[in-house]
């Protein structure tokens, strides 16, 4: 898969796609269906299936909201589009200048004459252009103008639930990420690259491998059973491992982020990719009266977790 973060230059190899259109936080079932019209609307085009999507997510550009609420970052939503068979990825960058496009002016700018696109596929509930005015509609009037075909996807539902990021979003919240995978069609993972914490758990005899959620929406804070995937370097691989995601009362207020001891495992993840799949909440982050009760506690917690992957 070929990313693509300058429209403004673009190798006119990178031109031509089918694409859908979409912030695709989560990848969900929802955005599946759509990239699935996409990619049969690339084999009648016989072009490359595309996505085109925005950095950073247009939501963090507008909010003044500071609370974090990406399901996935970009490299973990590119990862899950290659997976998906995507060709190409376009990250249009989001800036005041997109943002002041008007409808008409940013479906002639951006998807004919930057990236030519020869079709484009897009939710019934998408809106585009300064202050999303544009419709779905809107889109199909100027895709007959402009010269390319357009495709409105209906909405997916699960149950009487609309599959939608605010709805993953909410089941993580919860502590159900069981519901959260129902929706997205795969476990929610939280990937990014192995950091140092303050070593604690090593002296306690669970060594874990630290990730920061600063930028992430934050699952409930407590502890689950995991499957973890080295993406790179000497260990990389499958496992199965628990992790504990929140702020360690135990040691005091700190900032959030996510710890996992990695079963049967031993080496050295520093600076290492890593994904974690969160299967199963266990319980919720607990202050214990000394470390003797916080290790017997972890003894449990990881026996739980083994019983429980031992069936996923």
């Amino acid at each position: 898969m070929r990313i693509i973060r300058d429209t403004l230059f673009i190798d006119p190899a990178d031109r031509g796609a089918a694409a859908a259109i979409g912030n695709f936080d989560g990848v969900h079932l929802g955005h599946q269906s759509v990239i699935d019209l996409t990619r049969t609307a690339a084999d009648a085009a016989g072009a490359p299936l595309g996505i085109m999507t925005f950095e950073p997510h247009p939501r963090s550009y507008f909010s003044r909201d500071p609370k974090p609420f990406r399901l996935m970052n970009a490299t973990a939503k590119a990862n899950r589009l290659e997976k998906l068979g995507v060709e190409r990825l376009y990250e249009v960058p989001f800036n005041a200048a997109l943002a002041a496009l008007p409808p008409r002016d940013f479906a002639q700018t951006i998807i004919a004459d930057r990236l030519g696109l020869k079709h484009v596929v897009v939710g019934s509930d998408f809106c585009f252009g300064q202050d999303r005015a544009g419709t779905a509609a809107d889109l199909e009037t100027f895709g007959q103008e402009m010269g390319f075909g357009v495709t409105i996807a209906p909405l997916l539902t699960s149950g009487t639930t609309a599959v939608s990021s605010t709805a993953i979003r909410q089941a993580l919240t919860d502590g159900d990420p069981r519901a959260a995978a129902n929706m997205l069609g795969h476990w929610h993972r939280i990937e990014g690259t192995v950091i140092r914490g303050d070593q604690r758990g090593r002296d306690l005899g669970y060594p874990t491998a630290n990730m920061s959620i600063t930028d992430l929406h934050q699952p409930k804070f407590g502890v689950y059973a995991v499957k973890a995937t080295v993406r790179d370097g000497p260990h990389t691989g499958d496992y199965h491992g628990a992790a504990s995601i929140g702020v360690r009362p135990m040691f005091g207020e700190n900032v959030p982020n996510c710890e996992t001891f990695i079963f049967d495992f031993s080496g050295d993840l520093y600076g290492a990719e890593i994904s974690i799949a969160l299967i199963e909440f266990l319980r919720p982050e607990l202050k214990f009266d000394g470390l003797d009760a916080l290790i017997t506690q972890m003894d449990a917690d990881c026996l739980r977790a083994r019983n429980i992957l031992a069936d996923v």
